[in-house]
């Protein structure tokens, strides 16, 4: 029977940097997955590792299979000396033979990796006879125990070698060729390895060449059925016909191209690949976050923090501090003793050491000194159990919102999970976050308004000349009473002037205070929009510092890990 070339070449940099894409992978989401879905990707990627920075000259070939499938005696046969016990009852040696074709120096460290006992590695280089052998120089043949051995530890023994090998020679005999252990339980999982999978229907020379033709098609049959259909199927015999001409010219082949390890170690990494792939389904990014989500956990956070509160006290201490500066002096010192409304809630104007901008969320500056400067905490009334209820379905519906990915595809579990832990992670730093944010926000009132300081300048002025026409009076009686001449009084129409400048003077002050009030009320409610928008902002920041950074940094994580696994496919 011919035997059809099947090597497929494997590029060595481009396995080595999905081996690599495969543990970025591994790295980017180990702390989000759970650690036994990682199990079988951080085993591919250790043996992977290992068998690349071992020798890459030699191939490590197993024989694997049942109870009397005969396949130590195609051992022996290949290898031209009696080295592999022959048996044909239950149980056989639960030790793996090996035999090396060359230096057996070379061969040592992938030996002592396959954990091969001394007493078991054999090598054929004192005995290699000319071209015959030497075409299998770096060839390393495995006898494995029988699978199917009752003694346990020769069957987890095979289970082990069977995943650090390069080829598997399957050797099957015809009395056990269709049995469903075989091809359930081992067969069936090297369906993605059929590049480094030979099945041996061995024994042949037990049945007529006709009943040779038939049962192997029979096997045929069974291996499609389970997904093996590249998988070559040869007759073979170690003492008689068919022979195993068709196997060693396979072996040959197959050392000569040095491609079984590169094949092996890139259908572990396709297989860990796909059955990663249902954990970064569907697409993903940071803009999956829509603005009206952050919107509303903003404004939530904005309710929490107690804004309305001091946007109102921003209005009332605008009006507090306009009509200080701007009534009649003696008004203004009484209104000075009243408590301002800021300062109630311990809102100082020196601590407001960072500026909000008006429009949206501040962008990302450079720390100042000021920046880590303590800030004293304020007296706002603490959240109510609804607005902290508020805030929590918020960052919930932030997550959610995140999860369903912007497309119909939600995002794959455990993600949506992560994404809610990622999004209540910084929760109990909220509160002292929105403190000191409202602490720090330049609400606009540290400086009087220069027209504020003009008005009462003129207050002033008002002051002192209705003061001047109250003393020249005062004057005037005093000397009236103690009996002394009047003084000459200037009049002006019908009054003196010290009359006119007292009501003149209380007058212009009474009608500045009435004309300046709808400019102070206007400036009140400027002051509030413009207090508002900046609290805002600034609840605005710390939503995204403490709840949507969270979020957005794991849906990175996620888009990172998809294209890193899929560079590893």
């Amino acid at each position: 029977m011919t035997v059809a070339t099947r090597i497929r070449p494997v590029d060595g940099e481009r396995l080595v940097s999905r081996v690599t894409a495969l543990g970025k992978f591994v790295d980017l989401v180990e702390t989000s997955v759970p650690a036994e879905r990682l199990q079988a990707a951080r085993t591919v990627l250790g043996r992977s590792g290992m068998r690349l920075s071992l020798s890459g000259d030699h191939t490590v070939v197993a024989l694997a299979g049942a109870t009397g499938s005969g396949k130590s005696s195609l051992f022996n046969k290949i290898a031209g000396l009696p080295l592999s016990q022959v048996g044909l009852r239950r149980p056989t040696t639960g030790v793996a033979h090996a035999c090396t074709w060359g230096p057996a120096a070379p061969a040592r460290s992938l030996l002592d990796w396959l954990n091969i006992p001394a007493g078991a590695r054999f090598t054929r280089e004192s005995a290699l006879d000319g071209d015959d052998e030497a075409v299998l120089r770096g060839l390393v043949l495995l006898d494995l125990p029988d699978f199917d051995s009752i003694e346990k530890d020769h069957q987890l023994e095979v289970d082990r070698l069977l995943e650090l090998v390069d080829l598997v020679v399957w050797v099957l005999d015809p009395q056990k060729y269709a049995d469903k252990v075989v091809h359930d339980k081992y067969l069936a999982q090297f369906r993605t390895h059929s590049d480094v999978t030979v099945v041996l229907l061995n024994q042949a020379d037990r049945l007529a060449v006709t009943d040779v033709e038939r049962v192997a098609t029979d096997l045929r049959r069974l291996l499609d059925s389970r997904g093996l259909g590249e998988v070559p199927v040869l007759p073979t015999s170690a003492i008689g016909l068919p022979g195993t001409s068709d196997l060693r010219a396979l072996l040959e082949r197959t050392v000569a191209a040095r491609q079984a390890a590169l094949q092996r170690i890139a259908a572990d990494v396709s297989v860990a690949a796909t059955d990663l792939a249902p954990l970064v389904a569907a697409p993903a990014s940071e803009a999956d976050i829509d603005r009206d989500s952050i919107r509303r956990l903003s404004d939530s956070l904005a309710d929490a923090a107690g804004v309305p509160a001091v946007v109102e006290a921003t209005e009332q201490a605008y009006l507090h501090r306009a009509s200080a500066a701007t009534s009649w002096p003696l008004v203004q010192w009484v209104r000075r003793v009243r408590p301002d409304p800021l300062r109630r809630l311990h809102l100082h104007e020196s601590q407001r050491t960072t500026p909000v901008e008006s429009g949206g969320v501040l962008p990302r500056r450079r720390r100042s000194p000021e920046d880590d400067a303590p800030v004293p905490a304020t007296s706002l009334p603490g959240s109510t159990a609804a607005e902290k209820a508020a805030v929590a379905l918020a960052g919930r519906s932030i997550a959610e919102r995140a999860a369903a990915g912007g497309t119909p595809a939600q995002l794959p579990d455990p993600w949506p999970a992560v994404l809610l832990d990622a999004a209540r992670s910084r929760l109990d730093d909220v509160p002292d976050a929105l403190d000191v944010a409202i602490a720090r926000t330049d609400l606009g009132l540290a400086e009087q308004r220069r027209w504020w300081r003009m008005v009462g300048v003129a207050q002033w002025v008002g002051a002192l000349v209705a003061l001047t026409g109250l003393v020249w009076l005062g004057v005037r009686f005093a000397m009236f009473a103690i009996g002394l001449p009047e003084l000459p009084t200037p009049e002006v129409g019908v009054l003196p002037l010290p009359t006119i400048l007292l009501l003149g003077g209380l007058l212009f002050g009474l009608l500045l205070s009435i004309v300046v009030r709808p400019f102070v009320r206007q400036g009140a409610k400027r002051a509030r929009r413009s207090a508002e928008k900046k609290l805002r902002n600034a609840a605005a920041n710390v939503a995204m510092e403490m709840i949507v950074a969270p979020v957005r940094a794991k849906l990175k994580t996620y888009a990172f890990a998809r294209d890193a696994l899929d560079s590893a496919r």
